[in-house]
């Protein structure tokens, strides 16, 4: 799923009387977050780390097929009577979801206990010191985890979450017109000559300027070696000939028609539909269009094949996406939350997350012939996952995010050069860290 994190800003007014506490409340707010940014998280994270009840989890709305959230909650409360989980079920909005937790958070409140937080979002969570690291006594054992999905979790070295479940973008191919699948960047625009030739589009994903174009830009930068942030998660690492090699390639492809020119519009309802309709020969989105794809409304059906996608050389690299579970750092019941994480991530669990179409985080799932057989394109999302690259680890990702979908598009559409829309990447990844 590709998400939007953007935080909304909520004003005031003050009456005159009460200006002198207002600025003393401040003057105190300011303080509480110096500290907290630089050991007041760890003061939170070292309290009730043996306290036992009832929990809350929060999520966006569920909408894997078969309800999985709520029946993962009702397997662990059937177990764990006295231990109950409450389901908080947000919205399906992103920005929604993440300004609710955040707001918890910032007001240090204990009533959410475990957070489900969208990929990008676990480091901030975790530079604020609002989760839980998972170390000593709170160690988890990630050894039955696809490798990648534990990378998503981690901040500065610390695992700070137990990833719940993953996702993976797959290209999508007629195999009726293409019988085998690209795995080069070079391979695939070579096949647009029979897109052409049937009087349709080669190849598309999502363009628009928002979350989507993000994943997008940066699948085809990473597969061609470039990054976007160092170690630290602040310096910026864009301006780079391998980031402008990937660049390159989506420009050049748009600008010939290779990408038509319609899907600079295109979100995943759009880019998807357009492939269900046969106007596309590629397609590149996420594995939950399997089954709009093979309806029986579908103009593709039984003519489709889900590959990895391409990159420069070999499989390409697939922007990781799905959830990773934090215990907040305010609960008061950590060792229950604890459990919970853990069993989040079992076998029992994850069986249950991938029966709802959602993608699993234990890599011998991925192998189950049942699972295989109801959802046959596992075993190239299997590939895609391994290969993939978490979205840009960073306290400021949604910064981050606007510079690379903004000087992305910019590169698209003709109103920057490459070099000039990678310098501009550059330039606010900087911004947004300093």
């Amino acid at each position: 799923m590709a998400l939007n994190t953007v935080s909304s800003r909520r004003s005031f007014l003050l009456s005159r009387a009460a200006m002198a506490a207002a600025s003393a409340a401040l003057l105190i707010g300011a303080f509480t977050s110096a500290c907290s940014s630089s050991g007041g998280g760890e003061s939170a994270a070292g309290q009730n780390l043996t306290g036992r009840g009832p929990i809350t989890y929060v999520e966006g709305q569920d909408t894997s097929e078969t309800g999985a959230v709520k029946q993962l909650i009702e397997r662990w409360n059937t177990a764990h009577p006295d231990e109950k989980v409450t389901f908080k079920e947000q919205s399906n909005d992103a920005s929604q979801q993440y300004d609710d937790m955040a707001q918890h958070m910032r007001a240090k409140q204990s009533d959410y206990d475990v957070l489900a937080l969208d990929v990008p979002w676990t480091a901030e969570f975790a530079a604020k010191g609002w989760i839980q690291p998972l170390k000593d006594s709170f160690a988890i054992d990630t050894s039955t985890l696809l490798s990648p999905t534990v990378a998503s979790a981690t901040y500065k070295g610390t695992l700070y979450a137990a990833p719940r479940n993953t996702n993976g973008g797959l290209l999508y191919y007629r195999k009726d017109l293409v019988p085998n699948p690209p795995k080069t960047w070079t391979e695939m625009l070579q096949d647009c000559g029979v897109a052409r030739d049937h009087g349709i589009g080669c190849y598309a994903g999502q363009f628009a300027p928002y979350e989507g174009l993000t994943v997008n830009a940066a699948e085809v930068i990473n597969a061609y070696g470039g990054t976007f942030v160092g170690p630290d998660g602040k310096t910026p690492t864009v301006n780079s000939p391998q980031a402008r090699a990937g660049l390159q390639v989506l420009a050049d492809a748009y600008k010939n028609g290779d990408i038509p020119k319609e899907a600079i519009s295109f979100k995943e309802p759009e880019s998807q539909n357009a492939f269900a309709q046969g106007k596309l020969l590629f397609l590149r989105t996420w594995p939950n269009f399997y089954g709009v794809a093979n309806a029986d409304s579908s103009a593709v059906k039984g003519n489709f094949g889900v590959a990895p996608l391409p990159g420069k050389d070999s499989i390409g690299a697939s922007t990781l996406g799905g959830y990773n579970a934090a215990i907040s750092a305010y609960s008061k019941h950590k060792a229950t939350a604890l459990d919970f994480l853990r069993f989040l991530i079992s076998e029992d669990a994850q069986h249950i997350v991938a029966e709802g179409a959602l993608p699993p985080v234990r890599a011998s799932l991925y192998d189950d012939p049942a699972l295989i057989a109801k959802f046959p394109y596992m075993p190239a999302l299997k590939d895609s996952i391994a290969s993939a690259v978490p979205r840009p680890v960073t306290p400021y990702y949604t910064a981050v995010s606007k510079a690379i979908q903004d000087n992305a598009y910019a590169a698209l559409t003709g109103t920057k050069s490459v070099d000039a829309a990678i310098v501009g990447m550059q330039k606010g990844i900087e911004a947004a860290g300093s």
